[in-house]
């Protein structure tokens, strides 16, 4: 099938491209195109006006600004993969990126798409709730920032307004000396969308206690979402103990069902894969070695 008629764009600036959004609610933009190029050949989507904004210098890169690693919306996900600055500065993003769709995906496919898609399953904005990213946006009215927690709504459904464009994600850095990660996921096949994700964050202090963590689950319900496992702060924390804070953890959790998995099966993986990342990063944060991550249906 072919896609709909629509008119094409290349906007000269941001604000060029936030005013053609603003006056055309049928508007779209594009950069990677790795979803909304199927859509419009399976015509889910038919936009009026396609606007391209790939070539906008101002959205591309990967700069260090203050305690933040600041990445823009059309930095191809492959560029963040293999980025050294993302390596040292946001180990979690490289754990994740390889884990996001294939390897032609990656390489067209941006960083600030993946984040404005939404997909409950993504592996990136994952990433974004669990460290606390901020998204930064810009309209006809200016430029602002939000958190990501507040960023995602819903399946494919963010706070994005009519003459928003995402420019790029802010990742906080963690500054403490001893820092790991932890990522794990369920999918039928290894980048296929995924069934269950957990992606862990800790930092222990010289002795070996926990003195900041942070776990997210994404795949499970509507949306990824940051789970409270304060319960591990001070804590060396055994694999009985990590798990029982897991548990307790996930009863947050609204899980859904559907063709791939039950409700029931998706809260059992999370409770597993959770308590495997935090292990994973408090092995990490202490240097031991990790086996890799990742499982497969």
């Amino acid at each position: 099938m072919k896609p709909a008629p629509f008119d094409y764009v290349r906007p000269d600036s941001v604000a060029h491209a936030c005013e053609l959004l603003a006056a055309d609610e049928d508007a779209r933009l594009i950069a990677g195109g790795q979803t909304l190029v199927p859509m419009l050949a399976m015509r889910l989507a038919r936009p009026a006006v396609l606007i391209d904004i790939y070539r906008l210098p101002e959205l591309s890169g990967i700069r260090l600004e203050g305690d933040a690693l600041v990445i823009g919306a059309t930095t191809r996900q492959m560029h963040a993969e293999r980025s050294k600055q993302v390596a040292d500065s946001l180990p979690l993003l490289a754990r994740a990126l390889p884990w996001v769709g294939h390897l032609p995906t990656r390489t067209r496919g941006t960083v600030g798409g993946s984040v404005a898609n939404a997909d409950p399953s993504a592996e990136i904005p994952l990433v974004a709730v669990t460290l606390g990213a901020q998204i930064d946006i810009t309209n006809p009215d200016g430029a602002s920032s939000m958190p990501a927690d507040d960023f995602f709504i819903g399946p494919m459904l963010t706070s994005v307004m009519p003459g928003d464009c995402v420019t790029a994600v802010r990742f906080p850095i963690w500054q403490q000396a001893h820092v790991g990660t932890g990522f794990h996921e369920v999918s039928a096949r290894k980048s296929d969308f995924a069934f269950v994700a957990a992606a862990a964050q800790v930092a222990l202090d010289d002795d070996g206690r926990c003195i900041a963590a942070a776990l997210g689950i994404g795949g499970v319900g509507d949306r990824a979402i940051r789970l409270d496992v304060d319960g591990l702060i001070g804590e060396r924390a055994d694999s009985a103990k990590l798990r029982d804070i897991v548990a307790a953890a996930t009863t947050v959790l609204e899980p859904t069902s559907d063709l791939h998995a039950t409700a029931d099966y998706r809260m059992r993986v999370a409770v597993t894969l959770g308590t495997r990342a935090l292990q994973d990063a408090m092995a990490d944060a202490r240097g031991d070695a990790r086996p890799n991550s990742g499982h497969h249906a």
